[in-house]
């Protein structure tokens, strides 16, 4: 077995393809560090947990679907308690910050992280940075204790307030290394997570003993390599209350037409499991598959015939779909790095009104609905609340056990560590040529709105993005790697 290295992933190679994408080590860089029992040996909850400690050369596939000469493929390491951790439990010195937009959940992580960290190890130590990154420089921290978040996720929003933006490096690692911290649970989307990787390598250059633990937010799914992120499905979940009033408000009146904008700058999961959960809408446009609106097999087209047949529809659109047809452009961007776009909800109707009265063939009726911000908003699901538990806990056993500059993730249904790179390096998004959008166009009967040659392109596109993947996985550089015994 071989492995290779940098400051943020090192690659271990075995035997029939097998690649792990392992994740950093306090040991990297401050050698000879103690280690001490892991204080759940002793922990009642734990004691009737048969092979409660993950065995430290678990691994998890990322391609679980695998024909039986294909290698054997990329792995992550397995989140959980170690036999052995590196902090001791009065050492600890805890910090919680949570960056970006909103999203169902973020409550739940922050009462899991404290009371992980309480409950689990013994920590007392525990400060929540005020206001996002810049709070670390500019704001009042808040103590956090079991009773003090006992109740909060049953509150939308996050109780330590957020911002996007505010980023300097420098003043947060003065920060981290005047407080004493000594553990950093770093709660954002892709942005938030690129900048707790140049959180971790300041830290790594100082040499401080110092673990950084990422948890992904996303309400719109767009993060690579984990299965979903939490609030997804409490995101899908509340859409559909939006697209069951679009569509009482469309059946109620003649040639009524309800049009839903919901969340996806740039994929449109939420709109397309909203869509195949509700089996109320006509038409999902995503950001992902082009349309067009005049013309043979157009939106317009549609939209004519569907109303014929039926009488009313439902056409549900991502925030991101569609944004090239829109007449001006906006080159500005938000504070994290995000392009601002148009509302193409108010435009598309606007646009579908503008037809329909010049045709003075087919008079409609059109009702908007933006329940956008109403979405981010709420507290989670019984499901997103589970399922932020356990990232939680999988962050606070990484931590304990030295652990660094990871971000925690459910890969094919197991929690794992993942390096901050893989998580940052692209953003997941529907694939349009496969199975999952195509049913959805067979549960709505809509045109894909792709011609054949832009569909092929969509193919080859996608094609060489796996090649390209696999490429870089599998390419072997002998001259960075040595023979190590084991995984650890």
């Amino acid at each position: 077995m071989a492995v290779s290295s940098d400051t943020q992933m090192k690659i271990i190679k075995g035997d029939y393809g097998y690649v792990l994408e392992d994740v950093p080590h306090l040991t990297d860089y401050i050698p000879d560090l103690p280690t001490y029992p892991n204080p759940l040996r002793s922990n009642p909850a734990y004691s009737v947990v048969k092979q409660y400690f993950v065995h430290v050369d678990d691994t998890v596939p990322q391609k679980i679907v695998v024909h039986k000469d294909s290698p054997r493929g990329i792995h992550f390491r397995r989140a959980g308690p170690r036999q052995k951790v590196y902090f001791e439990s009065d050492e600890v010195h805890a910090c919680i910050v949570t960056c970006g937009g909103l999203c169902p959940g973020l409550n739940t992580v922050i009462r899991e992280l404290v009371c992980g960290l309480n409950h689990m190890y013994g920590v007392t130590r525990i400060l929540g940075i005020d206001g996002g990154y810049r709070g670390f420089y500019s704001r009042n921290t808040v103590p956090l204790t079991p009773k003090v978040v006992n109740d909060i996720h049953k509150r939308g929003g996050t109780i330590l307030g957020t911002s996007r933006g505010g980023h300097d490096t420098s003043k947060i690692v003065d920060s981290i290394q005047d407080r004493g911290i000594n553990q950093v649970y770093i709660i954002g989307g892709d942005g938030t997570q690129k900048g707790a990787a140049v959180i971790f390598e300041e830290i790594r250059r100082r040499g401080l003993k110092v673990a950084v633990a990422g948890i992904p937010k996303t309400i719109d799914n767009d993060i690579p390599v984990i299965d979903r992120s939490f609030g997804f499905d409490t995101a899908v979940e509340e859409a559909q209350r939006a697209i069951n009033a679009a569509h009482v408000e469309a059946e109620s009146i003649e040639n009524g037409i309800g049009v839903v904008k919901l969340m996806g700058r740039y994929s449109g999961f939420i709109a397309m499991y909203a869509t195949l959960g509700s089996r109320d809408v006509d038409c999902c446009l995503i950001p992902e598959s082009p349309f067009y609106l005049e013309g043979n097999g157009g939106l317009f087209e549609f939209i004519e015939k569907r109303l014929k047949e039926n009488g009313h529809m439902v056409i549900v659109i991502a925030e991101g779909a569609g944004q090239e047809l829109l007449s001006e452009s906006l080159n500005q961007q938000d504070a994290s790095g995000n392009k601002l776009l148009q509302d193409v909800g108010l435009w598309i109707s606007q646009r579908i009104k503008d037809h329909f009265a010049k045709q003075q063939k087919l008079p409609i009726n059109l009702k908007y609905i933006d329940p956008t911000y109403m979405i981010r908003a709420i507290p989670s699901n019984a499901s997103d609340n589970v399922y932020c538990t356990l990232l939680a806990q999988s962050a606070v056993h990484g931590a304990m056990a030295g652990y660094t500059g990871f971000t925690s993730g459910l890969v094919n249904g197991r929690q794992t560590y993942i390096p901050f790179n893989r998580i940052t390096e692209r953003q997941n998004k529907v694939v349009i040529t496969d199975r999952m959008w195509a049913r959805l166009l067979s549960s709505t009967n809509q045109p894909s709105f792709l011609n054949p040659k832009a569909l092929s392109e969509a193919k080859k596109e996608e094609e060489s993005h796996t090649q390209l993947l696999d490429g870089e996985n599998f390419k072997k550089d002998e001259s960075e790697t040595k023979d190590i015994p084991s995984l650890t």
